[in-house]
């Protein structure tokens, strides 16, 4: 999330370590989503040409109508897509301020611990969750492993996220955080899996920060408040994470215990505006429960392995 650049602090709690570089355009977060925008409308229209393309070369003419009608109904859903993203996007603008996205990272403000109450990260240390899901049963480990890797000069520890569904392995993930000394949680990058039958068959989502653009974004704040609202990861219409703060004072209750004062965020991506997720984290552990806002899907922590 450049022309007269002018220090300015990020609109978080607990940001003092890293600085904003602020354009003189306070609306570059809005013509930046205008400028996707457009883009995904480009793109849509050159989908739609690539199609009818290809209909022209089936020479049954009703089946060549037929191929061109769904063409058609696939441009008008993508260009629906396009409208839905601009307006999430728009809207995350006018709570982050308008101003550009570019955080400085300086290898000098980080620390080789996260230690975040509400997101600790200690080596060694496997989280376990577990939810009923309309394909199945998933079964989610998050390892925190003894694993660093250097990005945009600054060490973060990496963590293997991996999902199964009825035990068949369905996700593969390497994600990479590190903490600066204010105790704000960065986001540095994921390398991420999707598998059908043992084979890895996407891998949207992948980034890492200063290549092709991608920038680091805040997974955890060090002091959360209610209503803070920032990007967790930063890669146009690849990583546009974000996460909202709803409260500080909730219970909660999962397999592995009852937790109070929990902190709630709302947590979502302008690439899928009607995807989101009320998210909990309890002090000291780290994110107990999720919960599915659109599905009613909920995965809780069963189990927390140590010293591996």
């Amino acid at each position: 999330m450049i022309c007269l650049r002018l220090p300015v602090l990020f609109a978080i709690t607990g940001f003092a370590s890293v600085s904003i570089a602020l354009a003189a355009n306070n609306n570059a977060c809005q013509v930046s989503s205008q400028d996707e925008s457009a883009a995904c409308q480009q793109s849509a229209q050159s989908d739609l040409s690539l199609a009818l393309g290809m209909c022209e070369n089936i020479s049954n003419a009703q089946s060549q109508a037929t191929c061109k009608a769904q063409a058609q109904s696939d441009y008008s859903s993508a260009l629906k897509t396009c409208g839905a993203q601009s307006s999430a996007r728009l809207s995350l603008c006018q709570k982050l301020g308008g101003g550009p996205y570019d955080p400085v990272i300086n290898s000098a403000n980080f620390v080789s611990k996260i230690d975040n109450p509400y997101l600790p990260m200690v080596p060694g240390t496997t989280f376990v969750y577990e939810g009923q899901t309309a394909s199945g049963l998933e079964h989610n480990e998050v390892a925190v492993t003894h694993n660093t890797k250097v990005i945009l000069g600054v060490t973060c520890i990496e963590v293997h996220d991996t999902v199964m569904i009825n035990g068949v392995l369905t996700e593969d993930t390497l994600d990479w955080f590190a903490q600066d000394t204010a105790g704000n949680v960065w986001y540095f990058g994921e390398n991420s899996n999707d598998l059908e039958n043992g084979r890895v068959v996407s891998v949207e989502g992948s980034w890492t920060g200063g290549i092709d653009g991608a920038k680091p974004g805040i997974i955890m704040e060090a002091h959360p408040a209610n209503g803070d609202t920032y990007r967790q990861e930063f890669l146009i219409n690849v990583a546009e994470d974000w996460a909202n703060v709803q409260s500080l004072t909730q219970t909660v209750s999962v397999p592995y215990g009852t937790f109070t004062n929990c902190l709630q965020t709302l947590e979502g991506s302008t690439l899928e505006p009607g995807a989101l997720e009320n998210k909990y984290y309890a002090p000291g552990i780290g994110n107990i429960e999720t919960v599915d806002q659109t599905t009613g899907e909920v995965l809780q922590l069963i189990q927390i392995k140590t010293g591996q």
